[in-house]
């Protein structure tokens, strides 16, 4: 069982930057596919951005073009790098498999965008 311990949240300006970070306990390199998850107040947890072995990305549409998911299976690590970020994309922050396993959620980074 992986477990996963998510850095990087913070508050910044509309328009700022953040990189999250991901450490995974144990080895990724035979776990397909790790992705970034988010949970805004009051909504349902969805799916930001996923990433396969080989290193093919995938983005939910509000954040493509501006979030870009990295994996490092050397250094057990996946990222996250968020540029233009809006008011909308504020919430819990969350990486797990994909699809996701319930036994490895982490507790989240909060990511607070506002001016």
């Amino acid at each position: 069982q992986v477990q996963l311990v998510e850095s990087g949240g913070g508050l910044v300006q509309p328009g700022g930057s953040l990189r999250l970070s991901c450490a995974a306990s144990g080895s990724i390199k035979r776990i397909y596919t790790m992705a970034w998850y988010r949970q805004a107040p009051g909504k349902q947890r969805e799916l930001v951005a996923r990433i396969s072995n080989g290193g093919s990305t995938n983005y939910a549409d509000p954040v493509k073009g501006r979030f870009t998911i990295s994996r490092d299976n050397a250094k057990n690590t996946v990222n996250l790098q968020m540029n233009g970020l809006k008011p909308e994309d504020t919430a819990v922050y969350y990486c797990n498999l994909f699809p996701y396993i319930n036994s490895s959620w982490g507790q989240g980074t909060q990511v607070t965008v506002s001016s």
